[in-house]
């Protein structure tokens, strides 16, 4: 319990996240926000008023304890305030960086309505790095009985690292498998350094493997192995699919295909996992120094494609988004750095044509200037194009960040069933799929959503996956 009085408590002002100066940062890929020192976080944490219904830890996607480890942080206790988090999830200094606290725990903090919120987000950042050195050299849980039941996890994104974990503490064999060269899926290959440093997950990667999480890398499942194959060949009793959303959306517009157009996932793969950056990478990416590069999109890929582009030394990069700035679906955060990097966005405005040169290089969009309607599906106000209202804007490179679909490695895998977008079927209860022992969870299930809901979904799986092999 704090020694401050409530009030005086309420009178603390909110410390703001200490960073790299803009035009320091755009030259390089390093973190750019840097985490608190002990007493700013000490003071951060003094203004928590523990209450005791805790709304913050209800709308936590896994319910970590909110008042419990900021309590531990005030009396200096960051150990004990680490320990209370991995009790929930098991990825403490990857979720303060990238998990959108600002529309979850922090926006059901009660100083929140009539100031800012507890910096949720910053402080249990704080609590796993001020503890890095101290878990790294310690085992995560030593008396933990083995079931005899082996899993096996498909993917290495933040739904099977969630998973894994607590399937791990409760006995049993895991195995993650992962298609790729590196552990973390969309930890590792889609958001830049600058805002998650590989470090980090590979940090908690190794957290795991001392929990005993076993992990296998290059493995394709659906081709290396088949579903069918753990099952009934390599002894595997479950499997949980965590393969994420990793097949990019396009606009479907005249001139996609000349030479210039990326997916987002394709340049920030490029970059974050084969290292583009790098004068030494071998990676072949264009050279974008001193180009002009417009960013499709308004979600925080956007902002990562836009601010990678900028670093890669682009002279004009643009953010174009079909709807108002109150629309976008971004932290704010990542626009506030955008807008301070000098990234230009452009509003209201949809893309018509790509146009190109004689040899098929990009060299120009057409664009439609929009206005705002009914709200559609999503609840937000429909755009609405303005006839007559075409222009252009010349540019050398352009990045799609519209979304992605689910993993396709396994459709073709018999028993598994795909909704109309290609995501897999599951029971909602449990998560299980139309495959006896087969769960899934995650963006597979979802489509693109955040790391903090992936987790959610890879914990509620771990449950359900515990419960059928207690029964068969």
């Amino acid at each position: 319990m704090s020694a401050i009085p409530l009030k005086e408590r309420m009178k603390i002002e909110r410390h703001p996240m200490t960073a790299q100066l803009p035009e320091e940062r755009v030259g390089n890929f390093n973190e750019v926000n840097q985490g608190y020192k002990v007493q700013m976080a000490i003071e951060e944490a003094q203004r928590c008023l523990e209450c005791k219904d805790a709304p913050c830890s209800q709308s936590c996607p896994v319910h970590v304890k909110i008042p419990q480890f900021i309590t531990r942080i005030v009396e200096g206790d960051n150990l004990g305030a680490v320990d209370v988090i991995l009790q929930d999830n098991f990825l403490p200094a990857i979720c303060g960086r990238v998990c959108p606290q600002e529309s979850l725990c922090e926006s059901q903090c009660v100083l929140g309505k009539k100031g800012k919120p507890v910096a949720i987000g910053n402080l249990e950042r704080f609590a796993a790095e001020s503890t890095s050195a101290l878990r790294a050299g310690r085992n995560e849980e030593v008396d933990i009985k083995p079931s005899g039941k082996k899993v096996a996890l498909i993917g290495s994104g933040p739904a099977s690292l969630a998973c894994a974990g607590d399937l791990a503490r409760m006995g049993h064999d895991v195995t993650i498998y992962e298609a790729l060269h590196a552990f973390g899926g969309v930890l590792v290959y889609g958001i830049p350094e600058f805002r998650l440093p590989k470090t980090i997950v590979e940090f908690e990667v190794k957290a795991l493997q001392r929990l005993g999480v076993k992990f296998e890398k290059n493995v394709i499942i659906g081709k290396t192995i088949t579903i069918n194959e753990l099952l009934e060949k390599h002894g595997v009793n479950a499997i949980f699919i965590g393969a994420g959303a990793g097949l990019p959306n396009f606009l479907g517009i005249p001139g996609e295909e000349l030479v210039g157009i990326y997916s987002a996932n394709e340049l920030l793969t490029r970059v974050n996992l084969m290292k583009a950056y790098q004068k030494e990478a071998i990676t072949p990416v264009l050279d974008f120094r001193g180009k002009v590069v417009a960013v499709f999109g308004g979600g925080n890929t956007a902002m990562d494609s836009a601010r990678t582009a900028l670093r890669m030394g682009a002279a004009k990069v643009y953010v174009i988004y079909r709807r108002t700035a109150v629309e976008m679906p971004a932290r704010r955060e990542e626009v506030i750095h955008a807008e301070e990097e000098g990234i230009e966005f452009v509003f209201l405005a949809a893309p018509l044509e790509f146009c190109g040169d004689e040899r098929g290089w990009l060299k120009s969009v057409s664009l439609q200037r929009m206005e705002l309607g009914e709200p559609d599906a999503s609840g937000r106000q429909r755009p609405v194009p303005i006839m007559g209202s075409e222009y252009e804007i010349e540019l050398n490179i352009a990045v799609i960040a519209i979304g992605n679909g689910a993993n396709p490695l396994l459709r073709d895998s018999p028993g598994l069933q795909f909704t109309k977008r290609f995501t897999l079927e599951v029971n909602p209860d449990t998560l299980e799929t139309t495959t006896p022992g087969v769960f899934a969870g995650g963006d597979i299930v979802t489509g693109g959503a955040t790391v903090i809901s992936a987790m959610g979904a890879g914990r509620k799986a771990a449950k359900s996956i515990d419960l059928f092999l207690q029964r068969n």
